[in-house]
């Protein structure tokens, strides 16, 4: 046995004494790769969660987003609210509010008499939730309107007016996002409107039937498909389906790829992005005959349905320029009917908007989707290649100096 034994040694019948060396070494390789795959695995699917939705059907991935979503005491709360003020179609309208729009006489007071004294928007309301900023706004909101929600945001003070492109600004426009997108994972669809928008008509016989994300212009250049419009993310339609969840989500995602700026430039820097033609999202931009503003109008007061206050600064500007829109509203409406229907008027609106210091109009210069609050003037940011903030610094410096010449 000793003989046949050493001859399969001999003859390497057995295991050498190399690989059985490295076996060990084998094995903590194998465990270690299986570690390092896992690891991966988990830190991608935290940061793309919807890579592994479960492809069994929607409605399934849609019920555990919801069901996440839902959990928490913030969060059974605005599930409550939802579900008391959205209508049939799990669809609400939603709007934000800090103290400085809330105060009696302001921005709020002129949002809320526009669903009065529009042409079949009264209903609406039943559908509004205020989503307030702040203890004054939420009390003053529950005071006057039955749909409110208190939005905390821990370390954060949004009472104040938040001045264009300031770094409060940015934070509550991107906590605004960051919201958006959890409105839509607990299953509603939505109409975001800011409240320096008058609703003079029903906009929903105007949206587009069957698409993901329809957003308003601040210019419209007559095709609803074109990524050219340059869109304003004060006011959007958005179904709630996975392509949009997971838009809203890179939406966010993206403000750390484009740092510095705003929603509404990084929506602009995103728009053509691959991934969402990977996502099948089907955009389309409003046209501003319907849902207008004071960087584009809408001439036609048989046509409009909305009316923004943009290309403007200033809460006192703001308000003043919304009032006299009201005002040519409830003219036009309190017309008789035959008068009505041959009637063509004019906005009086904007005044003050429109001439910022009232020394200089730049609007030829700049089509404005709003201006430097430090001046007053229009500006574009999104119609300048070079960053916002260096444009910016650049513009106060000529406009400094020039009015130190002046």
């Amino acid at each position: 046995m000793n003989g046949a034994s050493n001859d399969s040694v001999i003859n390497g019948s057995s295991p050498s004494s190399s690989a059985v060396i490295h076996k060990p070494a084998v094995r903590i390789t194998v465990l270690f790769l299986g570690v390092l795959a896992v690891s991966c695995l988990v830190l991608y699917k935290s940061a793309y969660p919807f890579e592994f939705l479960p492809s069994s059907s929607d409605s399934d991935a849609l019920s555990m987003l919801h069901n996440r979503a839902s959990q928490g005491k913030n969060g059974m709360e605005l599930e409550r609210i939802l579900k008391n003020a959205s209508n049939e179609h799990k669809t609400v309208i939603l709007t934000t509010l800090n103290q400085a729009w809330a105060e009696p006489g302001s921005i709020f007071d002129l949002f809320l008499e526009s669903f009065q004294v529009g042409d079949n928007t009264q209903k609406l309301v039943n559908n509004l939730i205020i989503i307030s900023l702040d203890q004054k706004a939420h009390a003053r909101c529950l005071a006057i309107h039955p749909h409110c929600y208190a939005l905390r945001t821990e370390g954060l003070n949004f009472s104040s007016e938040a001045y264009f492109m300031s770094e409060e600004y940015l934070k509550m426009m991107w906590r605004r996002i960051e919201f958006l997108g959890t409105v839509l994972e607990m299953g509603y669809s939505f109409v975001f409107t800011d409240a320096d928008i008058v609703w003079l008509r029903n906009p929903f016989p105007r949206f587009y039937p069957k698409v993901d994300f329809q957003i308003a212009c601040d210019n419209y250049y007559g095709n609803p498909a074109d990524k050219n419009n340059r869109p304003n993310g004060g006011f959007t339609y958005v179904r709630s389906n996975l392509r949009t969840i997971q838009f809203y989500r890179f939406w966010f995602e993206s403000r750390e790829t484009y740092p510095g700026n705003h929603d509404q430039d990084v929506l602009n820097m995103i728009k053509n992005d691959p991934f969402l033609e990977k996502i099948r999202l089907k955009m389309r931009f409003l046209d501003t005959a319907y849902f207008g503003g004071f960087c584009e109008r809408s001439e036609d007061f048989h046509k409009v349905c909305t009316m923004h206050a943009n290309c403007c600064y200033g809460l006192g500007t703001k308000v003043h320029d919304l009032k006299i829109v009201l005002e040519d509203w409830k003219i036009f409406m309190s017309l008789p009917r035959k008068e009505k229907v041959s009637a063509s008027p004019s906005w009086r609106a904007p005044q003050n908007c429109r001439y910022g210091f009232g020394i200089f109009d730049l609007s030829v210069l700049f089509p404005a989707t709003d201006i430097i609050p430090e001046s007053g003037f229009y500006m574009h940011p999104a119609s300048f290649a070079v960053p916002y903030t260096l444009l910016k610094t650049v513009w106060l410096t000529f406009l400094h100096i020039c009015i130190a010449i002046v």
